[in-house]
């Protein structure tokens, strides 16, 4: 059985975001050293990671972010300066400052549409506070999509 477009787009203007984004994201601060921000994408298995002061979203770093700051293999720094030069990198002088976000009674198709637009492949989701209570990803609209068509057949 083939998948029906109408209705796959009909879900995607139907479902929210709240319904797909990941809660409870892993957040830092601006004075998150580059090590430890990358430690917690590494063992979290993350792309991203919201940056957080007095609870607002400031920013938002991504894996790819991290990797550009890191010095070139062909560096002639020892192991030890450049360890010692990251360990003193802040993520606040790396991170992309007020970072594209979308609510959670977004719909999903929203929420895609920005990402394509921007070419980013993750938002923050946030309240009208401006309280960061999730996260939307590209993996996160492919699970819907994939699971609606599962449903489908």
């Amino acid at each position: 059985m083939t998948s029906n477009p109408t209705n796959d787009c009909y879900e995607m203007k139907k479902d929210l975001v709240r319904d797909w984004m990941t809660p409870n994201v892993i957040t830092i601060t601006p004075d998150t050293t580059l090590p430890e921000a990358h430690r917690l994408m590494v063992t979290n298995n993350i792309r991203r990671l919201p940056v957080i002061k007095d609870g607002q979203l400031v920013g938002i770093v991504t894996r790819g972010d991290v990797r550009g700051a890191e010095p070139s293999e062909a560096s002639s720094l020892s192991i030890w300066e450049i360890n010692y030069l990251l360990a003193k990198l802040k993520i606040k002088d790396i991170m992309t400052r007020n970072p594209v976000t979308v609510r959670p009674d977004a719909t999903i198709g929203d929420a895609a549409r920005i990402m394509l637009e921007k070419k980013i492949s993750g938002l923050p989701v946030v309240d009208e506070a401006g309280k960061v209570v999730g996260i939307i990803t590209e993996s996160d609209i492919f699970r819907m999509v994939v699971q609606q068509w599962q449903e489908s057949e």
